[in-house]
Parts: C-alpha cells; sequence; structure tokens
C-alpha cells in the first residue's frame, strides 16, 4: 500500500510563555538560523522600543531598525535599508503593524523573519500575508511567513486590553470563513482543504468555549496558540480561505471606504463573521458568536464602531468587490441593498433581544 504525505509549512521554533523573552538570544542563535550572528531587528517607536534595552544584553551583534508605521513605502524603507547589511535573519519586535511590515521586507529581500509578538491584535504573527497601508487604502500582499514564532505572556499582559481583544475576534471569524469556503464548495465546486479547515475552525471554537477573560493567562496562551493555528491553516491552504470570508470582505469594504474611521481589524471582521452567520441562517452559532464578542467588550453592531446603518449596508454590498472571485454567502445571496438593511435590521434585533 502506498504511503501518502505532505510537507506542511510551519514555522521551525513556536515560543509561548512568560518570559519568553529571556530565551531569544538562544534562539536566535541556533545555528540552523543564524551562523554569523548578525541579525537585524524591527521595531515600534512604542512597544518594540521600550523593550530594546531588555534585549540589547543577549542580541550584541544586532542592528536596530526603527519602523514608524505598517505602511508599503515603510516596509519598502525597511528592505532598503537592511538590504546590504548580510544579516541571517529579520526579526520583527512588536505588534501587527510591524511584524507585517518586517514580514513584507524580509520576503523583498530573501531573509528569514522571527515574529516576536507585543500584542495579539490579529493573525499575522504567523500567516503568509502582510496587510499593508498604501495610495489606494489598505493591500494584502503575499509572503513567506515566520520561520519563528516567539510570545512572551508578561509582554501580552502589558498591552492594551482592546488589541488582545481584537486578535479573539480576528480569530472567531474562522468559523465564519470555513463555513463560507464549505458553502463555496457545495455550489461550485471550489476544493476545500479539510486539514486547514479543521485547524482554522478548531482554534477559533476553543476561543469560542473559553471562559476566561482578558487577565486570564490561559485564555492568551490559547488566543496566541490559536492565531499561530490560523497562520499556519493559510500556509496550508495556500491561500487566505480557511482565515477569510464574508467577515473580512465586509472588513475591506469598511477600510477602503471609511479609511479614516475604521475600526481594529479584529473588530470589524468579528462584527462581519457574527452578520455573514445570521445571513446563513445559523441562528444559535450567530447568538454564541456575540455572546463571546460582547464578554470581550467586542463590537457586535455596526454603531459600536462609529458606522450607521446607511453606511454598513453600503459596506457589506460593496465587499464581494474586494476579493474577485472568491465566493461566499455575500456572493451567494446577491443581497440588493434594500435586502442586506432589511437583514442587518433582522440581524440588530436578534442580538438586542
Amino acid at each position: 500500500m502506498p504511503v501518502l504525505t505532505r510537507l506542511l509549512p510551519s514555522p521551525v521554533f513556536v515560543e509561548i510563555r512568560p518570559r519568553a523573552l529571556e530565551s531569544l538570544g538562544g534562539i536566535l542563535a541556533d545555528g540552523r538560523l543564524s551562523s554569523s550572528g548578525r541579525i537585524a531587528v524591527a521595531i515600534s517607536p512604542g512597544s518594540g522600543r521600550a523593550l530594546r534595552e531588555r534585549l540589547e544584553p543577549v542580541l550584541p551583534g544586532a542592528d536596530w531598525y526603527d519602523v514608524a508605521d505598517g505602511t508599503l513605502d515603510g516596509a519598502v524603507r525597511l528592505a532598503d535599508a537592511v538590504r546590504g547589511g548580510h544579516y541571517d535573519a529579520l526579526v520583527g519586535l512588536g505588534g501587527g503593524k510591524i511584524i507585517d511590515a518586517a514580514k513584507y521586507a524580509a520576503a523583498r529581500v530573501g531573509l528569514p523573519v522571527v515574529a516576536v509578538a507585543t500584542n495579539l491584535a490579529h493573525d499575522g504573527i504567523c500567516s503568509p500575508v502582510s496587510t499593508l497601508d498604501n495610495d489606494a487604502g489598505r493591500g494584502s500582499y503575499g509572503v513567506p511567513s515566520p520561520i519563528g514564532i516567539v510570545v512572551d505572556l508578561e509582554v501580552i499582559a502589558k498591552a492594551p486590553k482592546r488589541f488582545v481583544a481584537a486578535g479573539i475576534g480576528d480569530v472567531l471569524s474562522n468559523i465564519s470563513a470555513c463555513a463560507d469556503w464549505e458553502l463555496s464548495q457545495r455550489e461550485t465546486g471550489e476544493p476545500v482543504d479539510g486539514l486547514a479547515v479543521a485547524m482554522a475552525r478548531s482554534a477559533a471554537e476553543n476561543l469560542l468555549r473559553h471562559p476566561g477573560g482578558l487577565e486570564d493567562q490561559d485564555l492568551l496562551t490559547s488566543l496566541a496558540e490559536a492565531l499561530v493555528l490560523s497562520g499556519i491553516a493559510m500556509n496550508i491552504a495556500g491561500s487566505t480561505r480557511p482565515s477569510s470570508g464574508a467577515c473580512h470582505e465586509i472588513s475591506h469594504a469598511l477600510d477602503l471606504l471609511y479609511p479614516k474611521r475604521s475600526a481594529q481589524h479584529g473588530e470589524q471582521v468579528g462584527l462581519g463573521a457574527a452578520f455573514a452567520s445570521h445571513l446563513r441562517g445559523e441562528r444559535e452559532l450567530t447568538g454564541r458568536m456575540v455572546d463571546r464578542l460582547r464578554f470581550h467588550n467586542l463590537p457586535v453592531t455596526a454603531d459600536q464602531i462609529g458606522f450607521t446603518e446607511a453606511e454598513f449596508t453600503d459596506a457589506v454590498h460593496y465587499a464581494p468587490n474586494t476579493r474577485p472571485g472568491r465566493f461566499t454567502i455575500l456572493e451567494h445571496l446577491d443581497l440588493s441593498p434594500s435586502d442586506i438593511r432589511d437583514a442587518y435590521a433582522d440581524y440588530v434585533q436578534a442580538v438586542n433581544s
């Protein structure tokens, strides 16, 4: 009998625990990653810079680069800055914007990247995508995923709670994204990778059932692990399909239509996932998702992130344009603006009853 196997793209190392930063020097000194000890570290002006003094003694051969923002231009400048340094690896130390900039820059110059997360706002810590602001608003760029992940739970516990909660919203949206992928399989014949779905959905279901609050170290561990699993699921699938469906289309539409007013990514996709589940007629799931979002002080209606019913309706109607060729519940129903307005009114009534 033939033995069929496949290689799974995944990080070489994942450290999720309190005081994980103490291991960073040893991890980066591993000969598989760096033979010369020449490391470039990209840091944010905020949390990353605050950790520099703590890490400089254990990274004596590192060069440090400030990254002011999460723009495409900033990522290109970072790539140009490290290009001539003959580095073995690039470390992104900070929040999602810094890690996304580091991933893009590393891909541009052919370096492996290590993600050292100082908050857990979204699944970018392990995903093969960099989301960067550009002249047209915001774009998603395919990149190699990080070769290593370091999450120090003591650092995460000090991050703004809104950012941590946003990560929960991003992971919970996997449930809706996987349902959209399976809908596409039934309606269009699109292949579904069962392993990618199992990883992405299991990560989300764990958080959907987890009773802990944002102060709970076990919840933070589960969130960090879920974000890593989501990233690996996308690597397995070869696309963002296991973690991006109608929920993300709605979020991207809000970003494009209202670029100065958009909320945290995880806040928007959590709301989008709850509404998409409502559109699919999954009333019990919608209720459970709304309960969990509320538990973590995440928005469940558009007005809670500053959008009117009319603005949210316009965003949902525009949403399919953000991912041409992707089939979700929005493409399946092909709702008119008036249909969307009525569906949203039903959703608001259901979640507030």
